[in-house]
């Protein structure tokens, strides 16, 4: 049996990168040796390594996107990117993989480009999802904060336009927050939102379309110790409890799945997909975000939706792999 020669894409060159790390591996030992051959390749700037049979690290040639097995030199058949950030979700490496007529696990370049970019997949999804309102700006743009808190309240929430993990976010609550929270939002980001607060329960929806089939995985409620599910509540162990399934009505979780499914649908997506929401105290749900390639590490949200639905990650990519092939 010929086993698919697949690029494991990990690390990247955002802030990202050591969670990205933590997904691969992760993966690395859920997928099926027997089906795959499978190389990590560590994407850290024009630098694309892995270690050989014999120990020795190589670079990949990204002429042809191949690498060499005893003593051979040969093209991967396949590349699973699990790089959160740069040039994973932002459709810079799907962009080159559809040069090299490679298919791969994510989202398209396009669909990629848009759920990366805030504004953009808020303009996309608008009349789809109930959105927060917000003000958008630009490095070197001046802004009135004043004008900005009289039109969106406090608190509000700072945030990088193209960023993950919650770096850079800054959730602010007096008016002499709001200079040192743009200041660090632009350390990650040459575009920011400052984004209303919408108070309730933060859920995480993970979702794929694979075989034309719908998956919604079991919905999980985040409840973070710190102000908000930043990156230390993300994946420091204890700063946050994961319920899942979250303890919701039948009504919030069917209007929670719709918009999912919009979201999903809206930005052309494939493969999973995780897309997070706050719900109101009256049941409302509002988007956050839209998470292309979601964290799959051990303390991950995706990969607890996918144990408590009876499907192991190995399954789970079996699926991706094999929709995603025939793109």
């Amino acid at each position: 049996m010929n086993r698919l020669k697949i690029a494991l894409m990990a690390g990247g060159n955002s802030s990202e990168r050591e969670i990205a790390l933590q997904s691969a591996a992760q993966i690395y030992a859920a997928l099926d040796p027997c089906k795959y051959a499978i190389t990590v390749v560590d994407v850290n700037g024009r630098s694309w390594s892995y270690t050989d049979q014999e120990g020795v690290r190589r670079e990949v040639d990204k002429n042809d996107f191949s690498y060499w097995v005893d003593g051979a030199q040969q093209r991967f058949d396949y590349a699973l990117i699990l790089i959160h950030g740069t040039p994973g979700e932002d459709g810079r490496l799907q962009g080159y993989l559809d040069m090299m007529e490679i298919p791969y696990s994510s989202c398209s370049m396009t669909s990629s480009v848009i759920t990366f970019d805030k504004m953009t997949t808020k303009r996309t999804l608008a009349g789809r999802v109930n959105l927060a309102r917000e003000v958008f700006l630009r490095r070197g743009e001046g802004y009135d904060g004043e004008a900005i808190i009289r039109e969106l309240g406090l608190p509000l929430f700072v945030k990088p336009n193209a960023s993950g993990s919650s770096f850079g976010v800054t959730k602010v609550k007096a008016v002499e927050e709001l200079n040192a929270a743009v200041e660090l939002a632009f350390t990650e980001s040459d575009e920011i939102l400052i984004e209303e607060c919408i108070t309730g329960r933060e859920m995480g929806c993970g979702v794929m379309i694979v075989g034309g089939e719908e998956y919604l995985f079991p919905i999980t409620e985040i409840v973070a110790k710190n102000d908000f599910f930043d990156y230390e509540a993300k994946y420091t162990a204890g700063m946050s409890d994961e319920i899942t399934p979250a303890d919701i009505s039948d009504e919030v979780k069917a209007e929670l799945n719709r918009m999912t499914l919009a979201a999903y649908k809206g930005c052309r997506c494939s493969g999973v997909v995780r897309v997070d929401f706050i719900v109101t105290a009256e049941g409302k749900p509002y988007f956050i975000e839209l998470n292309s390639i979601p964290g799959m590490s051990g303390g991950s949200i995706v990969p607890k939706q996918a144990r408590e639905m009876g499907m192991s990650l190995g399954e789970l990519y079996d699926l991706v792999i094999e929709d995603t092939r025939r793109r």
